[in-house]
């Protein structure tokens, strides 16, 4: 399953300790049969659209609680805009606000605090699933 390419995770926070947070939980590495990871950091909706219909993002993760854009209204329309739009990660503001996660149809969901080995599961279960359904000839 291992890749020789990085993987791109675009990470998107208004705040930029929790982009570093989500940084240092993942690593280099969430997983020991992922290829490395490549971070794109952004800090404004603009940005996370400019990135994104760029294509070449393995995975965003975006912060629900960033000002004045919200991750899950951000992956809400990424959803409905971009065709075969990469797998979404939610970061929400508590753990019973997964349900708002479904509703922006993120793939995946973990709350404030960001926990480095819950954030590392989920994140790689993405990534595994995104490089199973990519031909062969991207890796």
């Amino acid at each position: 399953m291992s890749s020789e390419r990085p993987l791109k995770v675009l990470v998107y926070s208004d705040d930029r300790t929790t982009r570093e947070s989500v940084r240092l939980a993942l690593g280099k590495r969430p997983a020991a049969d992922l290829p490395e990871l490549e971070y794109v950091e952004c800090a404004t909706e603009p940005a996370v659209i400019k990135v994104m219909d760029k294509g070449g993002i393995d995975l965003a993760i975006l912060d629900g609680e960033a000002v004045p854009a919200g991750g899950m209204g951000i992956a809400r329309q990424l959803k409905d805009e971009i065709f075969q739009c990469p797998p979404v990660l939610v970061i929400t503001g508590r753990p019973q606000d997964a349900w708002l996660a479904t509703w922006s149809r993120a793939e995946g969901a973990v709350s404030h605090p960001i926990d480095p080995i819950k954030l590392a599961e989920v994140t790689a279960d993405l990534l595994r699933a995104r490089l199973a359904k990519l031909p062969a000839t991207t890796a």
